[in-house]
């Protein structure tokens, strides 16, 4: 198991750790730091009264929304959490995905797959509800009310964007089938969304912001360079 562990996750532990000792958390991760503050300050601003009408207006994506204005949201969508779910679990899993992803990618290529991710999602939800319900991929139309995900599509994406670059292969396939097992245990938006960014993702990898199957040897493993 030790064995199986250090083949999955060695060159990733040895480029987090090589980060962390170069640059410590606050040099090496300042924007995980402040999407973890974003996101729980629009979690205590949404759950007041007065706030919660201006969360919505700046940063609630819906496939009902024009277009434009949905574009215009979706970046701040990114650290909008879901009203309906424990908060400690957003900021945990941005905390720690989106830590290790800046620490490794740096913070444009961390918030590129992240935004492509939200992104996917977003556009997803109109191209399903314009197909409808009966269409292998389609959604309903009450879909259109249903606000995106937050930051999980962006969590999954990077997640899967990592340990593909990293070669942790079997993390690199547990992901995206935890995530068709939420579909089908739970045939919601969301869990359709997330597998929508897992394929924006999975794009990405295919055209050539990495190499997973052809990469240098020791690629990884050493210390990113630090990126603004």
């Amino acid at each position: 198991m030790r064995a199986w562990a250090r083949a999955e996750w060695g060159p990733l532990y040895a480029a987090v750790r090589a980060a962390l000792l170069a640059r410590g958390p606050l040099l090496g991760a300042p924007l995980t730091l402040g999407a973890v503050f974003l996101t729980a300050l629009l979690q205590f601003v949404q759950n007041q009264p007065w706030g919660f009408a201006l969360v919505e207006a700046a940063g609630a994506v819906r496939a009902a929304d024009p277009l434009w204005l949905a574009l215009l949201r979706t970046p701040l969508s990114l650290f909008v959490p879901a009203l309906d779910l424990p908060v400690w679990g957003a900021l945990a899993q941005v905390l720690c995905v989106f830590g290790i992803a800046e620490l490794c990618l740096g913070r444009r290529r961390t918030l590129l797959i992240a935004y492509v991710a939200t992104l996917a999602g977003t556009l997803y939800a109109r191209a399903g509800i314009a197909l409808g319900p009966h269409a292998p991929f389609g959604l309903p139309a009450s879909d259109a009310l249903v606000v995106d995900t937050g930051p999980s599509a962006a969590v999954v994406g990077l997640a899967v964007y990592v340990a593909v670059r990293h070669h942790a292969r079997v993390t690199a396939v547990a992901v995206p089938g935890a995530m068709v097992v939420e579909v089908l245990l739970k045939d919601n938006l969301a869990g359709k969304e997330h597998l929508a960014a897992l394929l924006a993702v999975g794009a990405l990898c295919l055209a050539g912001l990495q190499s997973p199957l052809g990469s240098r040897a020791g690629e990884g493993s050493g210390l990113p360079p630090i990126q603004s």
